[in-house]
């Protein structure tokens, strides 16, 4: 008799591509859930404000989270692309980040009887491990993404995870807005973290059911020997060079938002009803940028979704300065960062899985990571340009950066 073959794509069947799609889907979901609990763009800078913090602080917290965390990528990636299978150090990875959510919960379950500078202290450690260690699983997941779904679907799987985790995210922002009014400092941002750890071990379970790819290694390098390859990779890839310029300077609107809400204080009380509005507005954006990326998923292109991002990475500053003393529209304002949000995560992690392949995808995650320079050290720099400078003259300055990258997202040739 006769055995059926089963068709393959990159040494991938269809039947595992579908397990795949599935599991991946299934932590797209929860994670959507967690997200808004443990939100780095409002729930954590405004936890960090709340505990005492400054705008330099603010600064400091997102370089670690936006930019810290992107470089490091560098540094794991030297180690992960050694490695023929990576399901074991993605699990690792998350599994960091649950723990260190549950640790950061307790401690502030119990700030009474603790100092607030060794609280701030405990924020920014345990924020580091948590961001380096979703750097750490993040070349584990693209890696094992882009080998273990076959090509005709990936656009699909991120168009169908982004509308699932964007109808996710709106569910709970209404919880995370019901636990902040309904409770005080810390006990809401104590149970909040609480919540995000748990939603996140769920998250998890859907990868131990991946079927993983077999990932092509040639010749195992050491980590200088793999710093070494990054210019020769960035010099022959004119792709690769440009979309470490656009990272560099559109990415810069990710992390403009946290000092959005810095702003929110300076202007308006930061009530914890006011914190909740902005991250459901925020969702909203998303939301609404989700689904119609999904309806029109065989249409879009990655690079015209950058030119999209551009220009709501540029209004941002300048929307929030002209907004600055309406209290309802300056909340509204926040859809449009979730639009921004949506449309530049989509259109990144889509233009680097197709200006990659099976065998050098680790590298170019890791690249990308380490080329993230800007959107690493430019958070401090805002914190201290708005002690200095303040609010306006720094804001116009970031709105010139990021319409800097319009040279290069013309300069990309990708599908």
């Amino acid at each position: 008799m006769k055995l059926k073959k089963n068709k393959t794509y990159n040494s991938i069947t269809e039947e595992n591509s579908r397990v795949n799609f599935i599991a991946f889907i299934w932590h797209g979901i929860f994670l959507s859930l967690a997200s808004n609990f443990m939100d780095i763009h409002t729930i954590i800078p405004s936890m960090l404000i709340k505990a005492g913090g400054n705008a330099i602080l603010l600064g400091l917290l997102t370089a670690i989270m936006v930019g810290g965390s992107s470089i490091m990528q560098i540094v794991f990636a030297g180690f992960l692309s050694h490695k023929t299978y990576k399901k074991k150090s993605l699990i690792l990875g998350i599994s960091l980040r649950i723990i260190t959510l549950f640790f950061l919960a307790l401690i502030l379950f119990f700030t009474d009887y603790i100092d607030n500078r060794l609280i701030i202290f405990a924020i920014f450690m345990l924020i580091s491990v948590f961001s380096f260690s979703g750097s750490y699983a993040n070349i584990s997941y693209m890696d094992i993404l882009g080998k273990s779904i076959i090509d005709t679907k990936r656009k699909q799987f991120f168009t169908i995870k982004q509308t699932m985790s964007s109808i996710g995210i709106l569910a709970s922002a209404f919880i995370v807005r019901w636990l902040l009014k309904k409770l005080s400092y810390p006990e809401n941002y104590s149970f909040l973290l609480l919540g995000a750890g748990l939603l996140l071990f769920i998250a998890s379970l859907g990868f131990w059911k991946i079927k993983e790819g077999i990932s092509e290694v040639k010749i195992k390098k050491t980590f200088w020997e793999f710093l070494k390859i990054i210019p020769f990779e960035v010099s022959q890839n004119s792709n690769l060079k440009n979309y470490l310029f656009i990272i560099n300077f559109l990415g810069l609107g990710l992390s403009f938002i946290p000092f959005m809400i810095l702003f929110a204080k300076k202007n308006f009380e930061l009530s914890y009803n006011l914190i909740g509005n902005i991250l459901l507005f925020k969702v909203l954006g998303m939301l609404i940028t989700s689904l119609i990326l999904f309806k029109r998923s065989k249409q879009f292109e990655y690079k015209r979704l950058l030119y999209f991002s551009l220009v709501f990475g540029i209004l941002l500053p300048i929307m929030s300065l002209i907004f600055s003393k309406n209290y309802f529209l300056y909340q509204i304002i926040f859809i449009l960062s979730g639009v921004f949000i949506t449309a530049f995560n989509v259109a990144k992690n889509g233009i680097l899985i197709e200006i990659s392949n099976n065998n050098n995808r680790a590298l170019y995650t890791g690249i990308s990571g380490a080329g993230s320079i800007l959107p690493a050290i430019f958070p401090l720099i805002v914190g201290i340009f708005i002690s200095v400078l303040g609010y306006n003259l720094t804001f116009i300055i970031v709105a010139i950066i990021v319409a800097f990258s319009f040279i290069f997202i013309r300069k990309l040739h990708c599908k």
